[in-house]
């Protein structure tokens, strides 16, 4: 063979190697997930909601698989964050509760961090609380991280015609506002618009490559009194949770720009869209856990904390206008993102593919059971709970010195009829799959004083990359 010969091969060979990367990479699904915070089961259009419009949620619901029994098995915020990203019990590595400051494993990666070897752009928009200061998204695996804009600072003659409610909310926070922010213009913007705003951006920039965005926006979450008339006077909500209302509205609404930013760039019906919550509603606000009781604040032993909404919806690989009634947990999601983008499953994690359950190719339960432990002691009370699921059987209590107490939810999903002593067989062969289970988590963990200090996630406009850290931009 000639060297001119050898050359042409080579370049032949090489091009072909590159043509067919750029062609696996084209092909390869995108993924969105958004996990909203404080969602009730009963605050959309799709579960059954009357008094708030959710269109492009409940479109998503109508384009995928709506699932009924999807769950957080370590609620707040914070450890089921870590177990979404995590895709295992945050159990597992010693996080019983809350526990802010405790790390993340480094050895065991971040869905982001799969993602991102396999040459997927990573964002991450919004809210955080995830491991420590130390353990921002750029740090655990992310390629980008939309920074925080600077929060709106109210006049004092602003302040002074505030209801009395909002004037104490803003003065704990020094005078700025929770949920609205400025522009790179210095235009006063409600945050969650910003958040989908972010959103577009972010796929019109990558609209040619695979993608992984995470979308986590500061609303639902408490206190929703800065909520605009414009958003909630779109809802037909009484006033008790009118202003939750409002927040979801401006959710839905950013849903519906992602929806169109996807179909603008013929992305659509090769994007997996996750919708979810980090834990059940906020009751004290008006948020509703319907059919059941309980939920963030008061009654967390209850079902309705622990029992999210979760929509997944991928038109033309999913059926659409399905309903899921399975047994499904949050860290589901990494296991599923993976072997939808071709990925192993890592060893770490306790999900599983639900791709097989959502088409119909297995039937029956994704797990027979889904178990809780948070015994925390330095964690809030009220959050103290041991449970476990089995088909239609709840078991729980709050305390070990506490006695185990059974529901049958399919006959009483508000949990009012306590039955372990009339079958105190199905209550022991539950308790003994617990305390099975509790055996193979790690120790609770040595925990850090609680801090609230502000996540690693850079303030400013546009987007932080993991080489610039914090000061360079990718607008």
């Amino acid at each position: 063979m000639t060297i001119s010969t050898l050359t042409r091969a080579v370049v032949i060979t090489l091009s072909c190697l590159a043509w067919s990367t750029v062609a696996r990479s084209a092909d390869r699904p995108n993924v969105v997930l958004i996990y909203i915070d404080d969602l009730g089961y009963g605050d959309l259009g799709c579960y059954g909601c009357q008094d708030i419009p959710t269109p492009n949620i409940d479109r998503l619901a109508k384009e995928g698989v709506r699932c009924t029994a999807s769950y957080i098995t370590n609620p707040p915020c914070c450890p089921s964050r870590c177990s979404l990203m995590m895709g295992q019990y945050a159990q597992r590595f010693g996080k019983y509760g809350m526990s802010r400051g405790l790390p993340i494993p480094e050895d065991r990666p971040t869905l982001a961090r799969i993602l991102t070897d396999e040459g997927y752009a990573t964002g991450q928009i919004g809210k955080w609380d995830i491991g420590t200061n130390r353990q921002g998204p750029l740090n655990v695996g992310f390629t980008e991280v939309r920074r925080r804009p600077p929060a709106k600072k109210y006049s004092p003659e602003e302040i002074a015609r505030m209801p009395q409610d909002l004037q104490k909310q803003i003065a704990k926070k020094g005078g700025y506002s929770k949920y609205f922010c400025v522009n790179k213009k210095g235009e006063t913007v409600w945050l969650t618009d910003y958040d989908g705003d972010s959103m577009v951006d972010f796929i019109d920039r990558h609209n040619d490559e695979p993608f992984f965005l995470y979308w986590s926006p500061d609303a639902v979450h408490s206190f929703n009194n800065e909520v605009p008339s414009r958003l909630t006077d779109r809802t037909s909500a009484p006033n008790g949770r009118r202003k939750l209302a409002g927040a979801i509205v401006s959710v839905d609404d950013q849903v519906g720009k992602l929806l169109e930013s996807l179909n603008k760039h013929g992305l659509r019906n090769k994007t997996l869209v996750i919708f979810s919550s980090d834990n059940g509603a906020n009751g004290s606000e008006g948020g509703s856990s319907t059919p059941y009781t309980g939920g963030k604040g008061q009654g967390t032993q209850k079902e309705g904390w622990v029992r999210v909404p979760t929509i997944f919806s991928m038109p033309d690989t999913l059926p659409q206008g399905k309903q899921y009634d399975g047994l499904i947990a949050n860290f589901d999601f990494y296991s599923t993102i993976a072997a939808l983008t071709g990925l192993e499953i890592p060893d770490h994690c306790d999900g599983v593919d639900l791709f097989q359950y959502l088409r119909g190719e297995k039937t029956g339960e994704a797990h027979e059971y889904l178990f809780w432990l948070n015994n925390e002691p330095g964690d809030a009370v009220r959050r103290h709970l041991i449970a476990v699921r089995w088909r239609d059987w709840r078991l729980y209590k709050k305390y070990e010195k506490d006695p185990w107490q059974l529901f049958d939810l399919s006959s009483d999903p508000r949990e009012e009829h306590d039955l372990a002593v009339k079958h105190h067989d199905v209550a022991n062969q539950l308790a003994a799959q617990h305390a099975s289970w509790a055996r193979t988590l790690a120790p609770l963990a040595n925990i850090p004083k609680l801090r609230h200090d502000a996540p690693v996630i850079p303030n400013g406009h546009g987007w932080a990359t993991a080489s610039s850290q914090g000061t360079g931009d990718a607008e």
